[in-house]
C-alpha cells in the first residue's frame, strides 16, 4: 500500500483530505477526466455495464497486483464491464506510459487533480491519509456497490475470486441464469 500525505495531494491538487469508511450504498459521482489520448470519460459513457473504479499510483507495488487483477477480470467478463483507472498527481504521463507498458494494461487510466478522487472518497479535513489502491464496484444504473481498499493485513483480499463474485451481484442477467 502506498499512502501520500495530503500535504502533497493539496499542494497539487488543492485537495482537502481523505474519510475512511463505507463509501457505498450511493450514486456515483459524475466526472470528466483525460486519458493520456485526452479522449474524455465519463461514468455515463458506460451506464448499462459495470463499471470498476481504482485510485492508484504508478509507483505503488500493490497497485501493479491489483492491474494485473484487474486485466484478469477484464479478461472474464470482457464488453459486460469496464475498468477506469485513476492516478493523481505527482503521476505523469510519463510515468503512466511506463506503467502502461510495463504491466500489459489495456484499459485507460485516467488523470485527476484529485477533486474527482475527493468526492469518491469522501475527503473532509478530519482524516488526513489517502490509501492506494482503492477499488469502486458501480452497479448498470450507476450506483457505488462496493468499495474494496487494500489492507495491508488482509494481503490478497482483492483476488479475481473475490472481485468476480461482486460483479456477478450487479451484472445484467447474472440473477436470471442463477435460476
Amino acid at each position: 500500500m502506498l499512502r501520500i500525505s495530503i500535504l502533497t495531494l493539496a499542494f497539487f491538487c488543492a485537495l482537502d483530505v481523505f474519510a475512511s469508511g463505507a463509501l457505498s450504498g450511493r450514486r456515483a459521482p459524475g466526472f470528466s477526466l483525460p486519458d493520456r489520448t485526452i479522449r474524455q470519460h465519463d461514468p455515463a459513457d458506460y451506464r448499462g455495464k459495470v463499471l470498476l473504479i481504482e485510485f492508484m499510483q504508478t509507483k505503488c507495488p500493490t497497485c501493479k497486483t491489483i492491474s494485473g487483477v484487474l486485466e484478469q477480470v477484464k479478461a472474464k467478463y470482457g464488453d459486460r464491464i469496464q475498468i477506469l483507472s485513476v492516478v493523481i498527481q505527482p503521476d505523469t504521463i510519463d510515468n503512466v506510459n511506463k506503467y502502461i507498458a510495463e504491466n500489459n494494461i489495456t484499459s485507460p487510466i485516467l488523470f485527476d487533480c484529485g477533486q474527482m478522487a475527493a468526492s469518491y472518497l469522501k475527503i473532509t479535513p478530519k482524516n488526513p491519509t489517502v490509501s492506494f489502491p482503492h477499488l469502486f464496484l458501480i452497479d448498470p444504473e450507476g450506483y457505488i456497490r462496493n468499495d474494496l481498499d487494500h489492507d495491508e493485513a488482509n494481503r490478497g483480499v482483492i483476488s479475481v475470486k473475490t472481485l468476480s463474485a461482486e460483479i456477478e451481484k450487479v451484472l445484467p442477467g447474472a440473477s436470471q441464469k442463477k435460476r
